[in-house]
Formats: structure tokens, C-alpha cells, sequence
């Protein structure tokens, strides 16, 4: 039997992976077969659990060596026990059987003379108790608590947490016994009775008790807030100082606790404020052993009932780590930036200048928590100045970071634009810039700014035009220009100023024509920028004079009816068609109108204003098509389905579908959500029809392509944002939980219909949840309108909303719920994936 040291050398002599696995497998069965001589050897023993514990830091099984641990803890000698502990807080956890064998090991020598082999009890009570050894023996950690002993009192405060934790209901038991070590003048004991009574409010807190164990323990602040004033004040102390600064440990954890037990509590957060204010001006800051005190004297500042001042004081120590050369501190001050804005927003806008440095730091962890602070700064009056340094940064941006700068960017721009011609020149420059990563729902926002703004439409086709004969390798730039040339591509002909800008020339037709042409031809035609263009392309087909250049249009929509794409295939032969129609092709693809958003449309419950009709000639017979069948398209369903009506929408203005049908080139890709807001009118009115359904009706034919979810997101912009008023609490009731997404639905009844708010919750404790969407449908006989999510990706623990409100064609609102839900959803990073389910209201 060979020596653990030769053991290890034989093991590191191994040249391949094949050899270390001979030789411990050789090893390992050397130790069963000693294992099985039941030597009486205390000495050989031990060697074989030295050498299984260096087996279990390989990563090899070792649960044959468990009984062996057991015997040394048997074992009178301390070299036996001190092991046999050591290996039983590895190879064994709470889950294992065998556990219960080390109880009666642990209550004698938790009674044992010898303070170190108490201490060995305790430690590895402290490790691996389970709820029944620590029903069993907490008695006798209780009475340790008492002891005359400091070093067994400190391992007894943390065997103590570790119980409390186990069995929350013990806590009484120990609350007395730390309030006396709380006043132990022992720098150790004094520590770990920090730490024993911190995890004890804590864990008040989570039970959601009320917060009685918090209360108990509020009288000792001023003893701590004196503790903690004689620790920042001490001279040099050989015994506790650490680079100058005496005991940082137990400052930071007095820290925590003043935090605990400041929060929410007026009178006991005056308490703490001048000695808070006294270590943030006096604890040197050089050093990281002073900044982590400082950090903690900050969180301290920002969690309890501070005053304003002392607030401002914690952020610019926060500012004042930003400048520091360690990446890790001014990671954590980023981070806690991003915390504090909501609290102390002009604070941190004072250090504005600093948080856009960190932009151009070479620590990718720093730009992205830089970026993400940066966007909660923007405002009114910083607005120009911000995005402007946003977009310089998007010149230089990692390719990571543009589809959440350009997203940030838009939705910024929408809210604190200083005027719209602004609006449409950032908009302008993100699409020149990083095209590719612009997501549709900004995508769709600046269309319909342009689609609202008259004096702004030929200023946007110069500019995207231009944009375009310089690069077309943005599929954003490509898109949005397509859309624009196709439907004010007339105003380009006619050239013109805007203001300080240089004189346009005219733009002859031809170039118009060979843009496109040019575009179809590349290699940055994907399907969807070969549809806007086609659908363009058919615009254009009115707003230009020459024949010649329609014809070369006509001829350009026919070598597209052979495309292997049949969705291209499918809209190139009906634009196609109607070029017989002249006088219907005229008013089909006439200009469209801008997109009416109402401020009373913005509340959940307004009726939405009619959609235009298109003309329909009478020899064409009515589509076939019905909102039911697109729904249930949508919804993936089947006939067995009950019929439902599809009077969902995300924000209930139905001019921004007629919109979106349109950029989609003809409705293909609009999500049916987003059609089928004209549902029937209440009192027997008569059925609106939509663009697409005209264009469909025209052509005889049912709109192909898969329907886009995406495409009833984008809505959200497209339809504004605003939100109904939240209704008073009722019942949850649950209606779905699976893979960490947790789904209640609340509802509550007016006399005219049903409001429900449905709430969904991230239940994970660490990863995140992505592109939650909620879709759902109802019986023909009522109607549902869908408000949007209020945020999409749910981090551990946060939660969102969404609601909808369901009323009935005719009659009273419907008094018992049926809703088909379609959930879809990505975990930890994951590309979203859909589940589909049937929900009643519970009696």
C-alpha cells in the first residue's frame, strides 16, 4: 500500500489520460480490497481516506469510502477525528441516508472537553446538517453559544445560522444569544454574531414575516453605531489592521446589518446617518481595502431612509470610483448607478461625462454597463448630447452591442425628440450606420413618423435616396428607403430645399428605376427586401409619368413571377394582374393615409376609428378568407376550435395596420392580431374591410405566407404607447407555470365588460427570460382587445404586465372567461419558442 504522497506523484507522472485513469483505478481498488480486510490500523486508515479525498478533488466516486470516515470519527485520537470530519463534510451532503449515523458521533463530541475537537463538531454541523440533525443538536449549540470559550462561541454563531436556516422556527431559540454576542467585546465572536444575526433578519424578511426578528433588534443600534465609531477612529491596531485601516471586516459587516435594520424605519435610519456620513468622508479611498467599505457605506445610504444630501454624497463616491484605474471597482459603481438613477437622478447626471468614458473603455464588461446607465440618463434637456454620443459609439460599436443601441437609440428619439426633423436626421444616421441590427418595431416607428409628418416626406426620400446610391449593404436603410421612394418617390422628381440644406436636384425616373433594379440584383436582396421592393416597385408604377419606366417596372414584376420564393412568386403575378385594371390599380396603390393616433384610443376600452375601404370591383367575388380562419391560422389551431372573433389589438388604433400592411408589401407578413381590429360593430353596423382584405378580395385569393408575430409587436410603436389605468386588485387566478414563467390572470366586471390584467413573473433565480408575448383569442360572440406587454424580457424574479379587455358583440360582457392562449417565450439567452393552451375562468 502505497503513501498518499507516492500516490499523488504516480498520478502526476501520468504522460496521458489513458495512464492517470490505470493508475487510479489500480488505486481505488487497492483501497476496497483494505476497506474489506477491516484492518484495525487507525493509521492505515487514514492514509486510504487522505488518498479518497484527493480522489474526490479528481472528480472520482468515492461513496465506498464513506463508513470509513464514520469509524475515524470514532476514533478517541484528534489526527482521526480532524480527518474523518474532513471527509465527511466532502464525500457526504444532507441528502445522504448514512448522515444519520453522524448525529450521535457529533452530540458527543459537541460535549467534549477538548475545545478543538468541538470546534471540528461544529464545523461540520455547520457544513452538512440536515433538518433532523439540526432539530437534534441545536441544544447543544445553544449552550456553546453561552460559553466562556471565544473560539468555540464564533464556530457556534455560524453552526447556528446554518440551523436557523435549516429550520427557520429555531430562530427564538437563538435570538437572545446573539443579542449577547453582539456586545462581545471579541473582534472574532463579534463578526460571526453580525453574521448569525444578519442571516436571521434576512431570513425574517424572505418568510415574509412581520419582520418581528428585525424589530428585536433595532435597540442595538446605537451600541453598533458606537462600535462602529471607536473601529474609524482607532489608532494603528497590530491585532486587526489590514493596510492601514483597523478591521475592514467587521466594519463592512456592522454595515450590512445598520442596512437591515434602517430600511423602511425613520427613527433607527436618523441613527445611522452621521456616522454613515462620517465614514464616507473619512475612510481613505487609495486603497481597495477603504473602497470596500466605502461600497458598503453607499448601498447602506441608498437602502435606509437617508436625506437627500447623504444620498448625493453616496453617488459621488460612486462618480468618484468610476475614475478609478481597477476595472472591478468601477464595474460595481456602473452597476450601482443604474440602481440609484430612479432615486437620485440629477446626482448622476453629474457625472454624466464620466459614465461616456467608460464607453470607450477596452473592458467589454465596463462598455456594456456604461451603455446601459447611459440610456437611463436621457432626458429632454440632455437629449441631443447624449445621442449624439451614443451614435459615435455605434461607429466603433462591437456588432453585440447594435441591436440593443439601436433599439435604445429609436425608443429614445420617439420620447425626447426636441423636434421631428431631428428625429428623422437620428433615425437617418442609425440606419446608415448599423441598418442591419434595427429591429422592426423601430423600423416601423420611423415609417409612420414620416407617414404623419407632410413637410418632412420629400426631405426623408432625398435623404434615404441618396443614402441608398452611396450603400446598400443596411437592410434597415434598404427597407425603410424602399418604402418611402415607393410611396413619395413623385416628390423626388420635383427636387427642391429644406431649410440650411444644399439645393436637391431632381431625380430623373430612370435613376429611381435603376435603383431599384440595382438593389434586386445584389446580393443584399433577402426575401424580405426583395418584397418591399417588388411592392414599391408596383407603387411606383403610378406616381411616374414616363411609360417607358413603367413598362421597365411591369418588366421587373415579371421576372419575379419565377422567383423560388413563393411568396415573391406569389405577389409579383397578382401585382401583375393588375395592370389590367388600370383605373383599379390607380386607387388600390394610391398614397396612404397617415395613421390616425388618437389620445382616446391610448386607453383600453375606446372603440378604434374605421379603416378606409378600398374600391372593389363588382365582378370579383368576396374573399373567402375570415378573421376566424386568420386566427386560427395564427394560433396554430384546428377546426375544433370554437369560432372566435379576432378583435384583438395591441393598442386598438387599426390606421397603423392599414400602415404595416402596406410596408409589409401587402399584408403577407402582418400577424392577424394586428388585421382583425375591425370586428363587428356593436348594435348590428356593418363590417369594416381592410386594405389587404380589398387587395385579396381584388385577386380572388387568400393572403399566403406564414403570419409574423413580430409584425403585431412592432404595433406597439406603431399604435403608440399608451397604457390603461390599473384596476383594483381581485383574485389571481393561475393560468400557466411551467419552465420558470409564472402566468395569473386577474379579473374584474363592469356592467359593459371584462378587464383582465395578466401579470406574468420570471420564478428563476438567475436566468432570463426573453421575448415573453402574449396572444390570445375568444368565442365569435365577444370581442377582445390586447394591450402590449409592458416589458418583453423578464430578468430573475421580475415581473410584467398586460391587459386586456373582453366585451360581447351583443348583450350583457360574458360571465364565465374561455381564452386560447398562445405563450411564447426564450430562457437563459434561447431563441423563443411557443406554447399553446385552453384557459376557463375558474367558478
Amino acid at each position: 500500500m502505497s503513501s498518499l504522497k507516492q500516490f499523488i506523484r504516480n498520478v502526476r507522472a501520468a504522460k496521458t489520460i489513458a495512464d492517470e485513469r490505470a493508475v487510479v483505478q489500480k488505486e481505488s481498488a487497492a483501497i476496497r480490497a483494505s476497506f474489506r480486510e477491516e484492518s484495525h490500523n487507525s493509521d492505515v486508515r487514514r492514509n486510504n481516506v487522505a488518498k479518497l479525498l484527493y480522489l474526490f478533488t479528481l472528480g472520482e466516486r468515492t461513496h465506498f469510502g464513506q463508513i470509513e470516515c464514520l469509524k475515524l470519527l470514532a476514533s478517541p485520537r484528534f489526527a482521526d477525528k480532524r480527518l474523518g470530519y474532513l471527509g465527511t463534510m466532502l464525500l457526504l451532503d444532507e441528502n445522504q441516508e448514512v448522515l444519520t449515523l453522524v448525529t450521535n458521533s457529533l452530540k458527543n463530541d459537541l460535549n467534549h472537553n477538548n475545545q478543538y475537537i468541538v470546534g471540528l463538531a461544529l464545523c461540520t454541523l455547520g457544513n452538512i446538517a440536515s433538518v433532523e440533525m439540526a432539530r437534534d443538536l441545536f441544544p447543544e449549540v445553544e449552550t456553546i453559544l453561552s460559553s466562556s470559550n471565544p473560539y468555540i462561541r464564533r464556530k457556534a454563531a455560524l453552526c447556528a445560522m446554518r440551523i436557523c436556516r435549516k429550520v427557520p422556527d429555531l430562530q427564538e431559540h437563538f435570538i437572545e444569544k446573539a443579542k449577547l454576542l453582539l456586545n462581545d467585546r471579541n473582534h472574532g465572536v463579534l463578526l460571526s454574531g453580525l453574521t448569525l444575526v444578519i442571516s436571521m433578519c434576512e431570513l425574517d424578511e424572505e418568510e415574509g414575516g412581520e419582520q418581528g426578528v428585525v424589530e428585536t433588534f433595532r435597540p442595538l443600534t446605537g451600541s453598533l453605531v458606537k462600535v462602529l465609531k471607536g473601529l474609524s477612529q482607532s489608532g494603528y491596531a497590530p491585532e486587526h489592521d489590514v493596510t492601514g485601516i483597523t478591521d475592514p471586516f467587521l466594519q463592512v459587516k456592522i454595515l450590512r446589518l445598520l442596512r437591515v435594520l434602517g430600511r423602511g424605519d425613520s427613527q433607527t435610519s436618523e441613527q445611522i446617518n452621521d456616522i454613515l456620513a462620517q465614514v464616507a468622508t473619512n475612510t481613505e479611498s487609495s486603497k481597495n481595502v477603504g473602497n470596500s467599505i466605502l461600497y458598503e457605506a453607499v448601498l447602506t445610504i441608498l437602502d435606509i431612509e437617508a436625506d437627500s444630501g447623504l444620498r448625493v454624497l453616496g453617488v459621488n463616491i460612486l462618480g468618484k470610483f468610476l475614475t478609478n484605474k481597477d476595472n472591478n471597482i468601477r464595474y460595481v459603481a456602473l452597476n450601482t448607478l443604474i440602481k440609484v438613477v430612479a432615486i437620485e437622478p440629477n446626482a448622476v447626471q453629474r457625472h454624466r461625462n464620466t459614465i461616456l468614458d467608460c464607453l470607450r473603455d477596452p473592458d467589454i464588461s465596463i462598455r456594456r454597463r456604461a451603455l446601459d446607465l447611459s440610456f437611463t440618463l436621457i432626458n429632454d434637456s440632455n437629449v441631443r448630447v447624449l445621442i449624439r454620443e451614443l451614435l459615435s459609439f455605434l461607429e466603433v460599436a462591437d456588432n453585440e452591442f447594435k441591436p440593443i443601441l439601436t433599439s435604445q437609440v429609436g425608443v429614445a428619439a420617439d420620447r425626447y425628440a426636441p423636434n421631428k426633423r431631428w428625429h428623422v436626421d437620428t433615425m437617418l444616421r442609425v440606419l446608415k450606420l448599423a441598418g442591419n441590427y434595427v429591429k422592426e418595431q423601430i423600423l416601423s416607428s420611423f415609417v409612420r413618423l414620416i407617414a404623419t409628418t407632410p413637410e418632412l416626406q420629400t426631405y426623408c426620400a432625398q435623404k434615404l435616396y441618396a443614402a441608398l446610391r452611396e450603400d446598400i449593404s443596411q437592410e434597415g436603410l434598404n427597407l425603410a428607403g424602399a418604402w418611402v421612394i415607393g410611396e413619395y418617390g413623385d416628390a423626388l422628381m420635383r427636387g427642391g430645399q429644406y431649410e440650411e440644406e444644399e439645393l436637391a436636384q431632381p431625380v430623373r425616373e430612370s435613376e429611381i428605376v435603376d435603383l431599384f433594379t440595382t438593389i434586386l440584383n445584389s446580393s443584399y436582396a433577402g426575401q424580405i427586401v426583395t418584397e418591399y421592393i417588388i411592392t414599391s416597385a408596383m407603387k411606383l408604377t403610378t406616381r411616374l409619368q414616363d411609360p417607358a419606366q413603367v413598362d421597365r417596372l411591369r418588366r421587373l414584376l415579371l421576372n419575379r413571377q419565377t422567383d423560388l420564393d413563393i411568396e415573391v412568386q406569389q405577389r409579383s403575378v397578382e401585382y401583375g394582374n393588375l395592370f389590367g385594371y388600370d383605373e383599379i390599380r390607380r386607387g388600390v396603390l394610391e398614397r396612404m393615409p397617415p395613421p390616425e393616433i388618437r389620445e382616446e384610443q391610448k386607453v383600453l376600452g375606446e372603440t378604434p376609428s374605421k379603416k378606409r375601404q378600398s374600391k372593389v370591383p363588382a365582378k370579383k367575388k368576396p374573399s373567402q378568407i375570415t378573421e376566424q380562419d386568420m386566427l386560427l391560422d395564427l394560433m396554430g389551431g384546428d377546426s375544433d376550435m370554437p369560432s372566435v372573433d379576432t378583435s384583438a389589438t395591441m393598442n386598438g388604433t387599426q390606421h397603423n395596420a392599414d400602415l404595416l400592411a402596406d410596408i409589409l408589401g401587402g399584408g403577407a407578413s402582418v400577424s392577424s392580431p394586428v388585421q382583425s381590429t375591425a370586428s363587428p360593430v356593436a348594435n348590428g353596423a356593418p363590417k369594416t374591410q381592410s386594405n389587404m382584405g380589398s387587395i385579396m378580395d381584388l385577386f380572388d385569393s387568400q393572403p399566403s405566407g406564414t403570419p409574423q408575430p413580430q409584425a403585431s409587436a412592432s404595433n406597439d410603436i406603431m399604435g403608440g404607447l399608451g397604457t390603461s389605468t390599473p384596476q383594483p386588485q381581485q383574485q389571481a387566478h393561475t393560468a400557466y407555470n411551467m419552465n420558470d414563467l409564472f402566468l395569473t390572470f386577474t379579473v374584474q366586471r363592469t356592467p359593459q365588460a371584462v378587464q383582465v390584467m395578466a401579470r406574468f413573473r420570471n420564478t428563476s433565480n438567475f436566468e432570463q427570460l426573453g421575448g415573453v408575448n402574449l396572444q390570445a383569442a375568444v368565442p365569435k360572440t365577444q370581442r377582445l382587445q390586447l394591450q402590449a406587454i409592458s416589458s418583453s424580457d423578464l430578468d430573475a424574479g421580475q415581473e410584467a404586465t398586460q391587459q386586456m379587455r373582453v366585451t360581447s358583440v351583443q348583450g350583457p360582457p360574458p360571465a364565465k372567461l374561455r381564452l386560447r392562449l398562445k405563450i411564447t417565450y426564450g430562457k437563459g439567452g434561447a431563441a423563443p419558442s411557443t406554447e399553446q393552451q385552453d384557459w376557463t375562468e375558474p367558478t
